[in-house]
């Protein structure tokens, strides 16, 4: 956990469910910023670690975890996965109280977001999604950027409980679009990081000191974060932090979906979305997405 200070809040009471790299240290801020956290994760030692780590208590499904909660956190993997903590007799909407917010910060599908905001405001409560940026590290040091779409009273509500783990949280527009936007990060992620790669590689064929390349071109028009906090770790082959390939080919698979209902053109997307593929079948499903470089050096 990072040395972080907090803006001093009003203690609210509020869950979280889903306790992996991300959702882990999440959660642990809000205890930190002095929240009363009691989490749910479907692994219940992973839950009893973070107990141990952070106080709090855990639940034994999302629907006990939810109950008495003003604000319900959610990270957790896909839509599917999302439903699973949400709906049912055992999941969260069914815990949670008059008024209660739910905020999904899983990277997920605008139409779940629309689905679940429907199905909230039915039960008199409130759904934002939320998808976030910035990584695992990001999550670590509580300096996540997180998109947001729904309700604005919402919004507000757990705008100041969320800066916890966060250090920007923006209302984007509507329910959805927060994952829209979202989809719109990882597209400029993907290009970036090909392009990355292949100047990494080029440079790498023509013999170049790349490290010293990387340092003078990163104070011009070429700069990143990519370049900044990746090209040198492409340069020396280490791709075990980070954002896992298998990870951004599932949100991929969400922005191509989108594009074919929105009639949106992706050419680079979707061509680095296949590149992708290769390096899944290169044994490299869990090597962060900086791994795309692997390929151009075979």
């Amino acid at each position: 956990m990072s040395t972080r200070t907090y803006e001093p809040i009003t203690p609210r009471r509020v869950a979280f469910l889903g306790l992996g790299v991300m959702g882990f240290p999440m959660a642990g801020h809000l205890a930190a910023a002095g929240h009363g956290v009691c989490v749910y994760n479907r692994t219940a030692a992973r839950s009893d670690a973070w107990v141990a780590q952070y106080g709090g208590s855990s639940g034994a499904s999302p629907r006990q975890a939810a109950a008495g909660a003003d604000i319900v956190f959610a990270c957790v993997g896909n839509d599917d996965d999302l439903r699973s903590v949400v709906l049912g007799e055992q999941g969260a909407f069914a815990g949670m109280k008059p008024g209660a917010i739910f905020v999904d910060h899983t990277t997920a599908s605008a139409e779940v977001a629309r689905e679940l905001h429907a199905l909230a405001a039915s039960q008199g409560k409130h759904f934002v999604d939320a998808p976030v940026s910035g990584g695992q590290a990001g999550a670590v040091n509580g300096a996540l950027t997180v998109m947001c779409g729904g309700d604005t009273t919402a919004f507000e509500s757990m705008k100041p409980v969320a800066l916890a783990f966060s250090r920007a949280v923006t209302l984007i527009g509507a329910s959805g679009a927060g994952q829209l936007a979202k989809m719109v990060n990882q597209v400029a992620i993907a290009g970036l990081v090909q392009g990355l790669s292949e100047a990494v590689a080029f440079g790498q064929r023509a013999g170049l000191d790349m490290k010293l390349v990387l340092d003078v071109i990163g104070k011009g028009a070429a700069q990143s974060w990519q370049l900044d906090n990746r090209g040198k770790t492409m340069v020396d082959d280490q791709f075990e932090f980070g954002f896992a390939v298998d990870w951004m080919r599932k949100d991929l698979g969400l922005v191509i979906d989108e594009a074919r209902r929105n009639g949106a053109q992706l050419p680079v997307t979707a061509l680095v979305d296949q590149f992708y593929a290769e390096v899944q079948a290169m044994g490299g499903r869990r090597w962060d997405t900086s791994s795309l470089v692997r390929r151009l050096k075979k």
